[in-house]
């Protein structure tokens, strides 16, 4: 996997990867042109568990109709400002049951998103599951 930035003007640079995707970073407060280094960490964050997890969930045949993963993040006071404390929300739409929601977050944790592997070397890493549509019996 290769990728590069390119300074394009002021705080703003642009993410390219090796098949040519880019992604624009305002290192601005403001952040008007796109995000921050930081919050496209913790998008990435967010994208690569839901991934898992709704892979795992249609494999398991679970109706899932929508997944909304949300993270609230705290960051070290002092340079570098790592990330040290994440709270990810998993809500979840569809017929659902609690368990399958609850082991398809647990192996994407612990197995299968390698964003959540690196970022845990930092930070603590904890979540929640919000079934929308509400408790299916199993």
């Amino acid at each position: 996997m290769l990728a590069h930035s390119d300074w394009k003007h002021d705080n703003v640079f642009e993410g390219v990867a090796e098949n040519g995707n880019t992604l624009l970073f305002d290192a601005d407060a403001a952040h008007t042109h796109g995000p921050s280094p930081m919050e496209a960490l913790l998008m990435a964050l967010c994208a690569c568990t839901s991934v898992d997890v709704v892979s795992i969930l249609k494999k398991k045949r679970e109706p899932v109709t929508g997944l909304r993963v949300s993270a609230a993040a705290e960051q070290a006071a002092e340079a570098p400002r790592v990330f040290t404390h994440i709270k990810l929300t998993y809500a979840a739409s569809g017929k659902l049951s609690r368990k399958a929601v609850e082991d398809a977050v647990g192996l994407s944790k612990n197995k299968y998103c390698s964003v959540s592997k690196m970022l845990e070397k930092a930070a603590t890493i904890e979540y929640e599951i919000v079934l929308l549509d509400g408790e299916q019996e199993p």
